[in-house]
């Protein structure tokens, strides 16, 4: 019997806790979802939204990639709270450094991903996670980048002309409605990426509220293209059932009147 996959399900994969170990002596957890019944054909390692403002290795897009992905896409998903982040795996070590520090954060993920022999690396960033991407992401392993409502505040265009300039895939999702970069404006920015997709999303908010799948859909495309896309709505096998009241702390309600952080001047 066909179960529809909704917000909650848990498909099945081998999941296990794992810490990552900066250069600058910060402990940071996170989590690794892999296949349970076969090698992964590709990589996700997530960096999520801003902390400041409910972002986390659970934020839903990227609970759902992890809880989904490994049995729907064959991919293996990497996820963990930047410094100073909590989730209901824990808290990470450290302190938020507007983007500075989380340097050394992006490159444990990637060499942790490096020497568990992780195949075909793709960082996707969501929000503050896309800038983090853009301004680290750009290492040997990386095969390229997807980027989720990319606000480009904390990015410079060195860091586009760096992209453009190694030639790596780098896709951008921008909803219809988002509150920073927009689709017309988007297109504008990301033309110092030749490479760059720029993809509208019709309807969708910088949140992705009640969008997730068709984010899922559109990452699976790049990173995985021979699995057949949209990816399916409905599970023939077990299934668990997530814990959404974990998570209830963390809506946009609970943030709107949190300034949000400017880069911090070198």
């Amino acid at each position: 019997m066909s179960n529809h996959i909704r917000a909650n399900s848990i498909l099945p994969a081998k999941r296990e806790d794992i810490e990552l170990h900066t250069a600058d002596g910060v402990t940071l957890v996170g989590e690794l979802a892999v296949p349970l019944d076969r090698a992964p054909v590709a990589t996700l390692v997530c960096l999520h939204p801003l902390p400041t403002h409910g972002g986390m290795m659970d934020s839903h897009v990227f609970r759902k990639a992890a809880w989904r992905l490994p049995a729907l896409a064959g991919l293996a998903v990497l996820r963990f709270n930047t410094r100073g982040t909590s989730s209901v795996r824990g808290t990470s070590g450290g302190t938020f450094a507007s983007g500075v520090d989380e340097r050394f954060d992006v490159a444990a993920a990637i060499e942790y991903a490096e020497f568990a022999d992780l195949p075909h690396l793709w960082l996707v960033g969501w929000s503050f996670g896309t800038d983090l991407t853009l301004m680290y992401g750009l290492e040997p392993a990386v095969a390229g980048a997807v980027l989720i409502s990319p606000p480009l505040r904390f990015s410079q265009p060195s860091h586009l002309a760096a992209w453009a300039a190694d030639g790596k895939p780098l896709t951008a999702l921008i909803p219809e409605f988002d509150d920073y970069l927009r689709p017309e404006e988007a297109a504008s920015r990301f033309a110092a990426i030749p490479q760059a997709e720029v993809v509208p999303m019709p309807g969708a908010k910088h949140l992705w509220v009640g969008d997730a799948e068709k984010v899922l859909d559109e990452i699976v495309k790049r990173v995985a293209p021979s699995v057949p896309t949209p990816l399916p709505r409905t599970w023939d096998g077990p299934m668990e059932t997530g814990d959404m009241n974990a998570y209830a702390d963390r809506t946009v309600a609970a943030f709107a009147d949190v300034d949000v952080p400017k880069p911090l001047k070198d």
